[in-house]
């Protein structure tokens, strides 16, 4: 992997944080508190032995939730961070972007 796709917490939130404040973090830390609640229930279905299909369709609860909490993010990137990078023609930012999109979609 080429070091301008491997960024640390630090450096990926100090080189984002100059760029704009996010403006959905609250909700997006409401979803995620709530997908791990649903995960961590998930994790206590299998230690109890539940049944498989029950398990699968709590699964597929957490799956959307992340999906949810995905789209938020995509959404305050492409209006924020993406409208600078554009109107600053920094490509770096939008191959970034490409390359995460490529990951979530996977």
């Amino acid at each position: 992997m080429d070091e301008h796709h491997t960024h640390t917490p630090d450096t990926f939130a100090a080189r984002h944080q100059n760029l704009h404040q996010h403006t959905n973090t609250k909700d997006v830390l409401n979803r995620l508190s709530r997908a791990i609640g649903h995960l961590e229930s998930v994790k206590r279905m299998v230690e109890n032995g539940r049944d498989c299909s029950d398990v699968l369709i709590q699964l597929a609860a957490v799956r959307a939730a992340l999906g949810a909490t995905s789209r938020i993010i995509l959404k305050d990137h492409l209006e924020h961070c993406i409208v600078h990078a554009v109107e600053s023609n920094d490509q770096q930012v939008i191959a970034e972007l490409e390359n995460a999109i490529d990951k979530l979609i996977q």
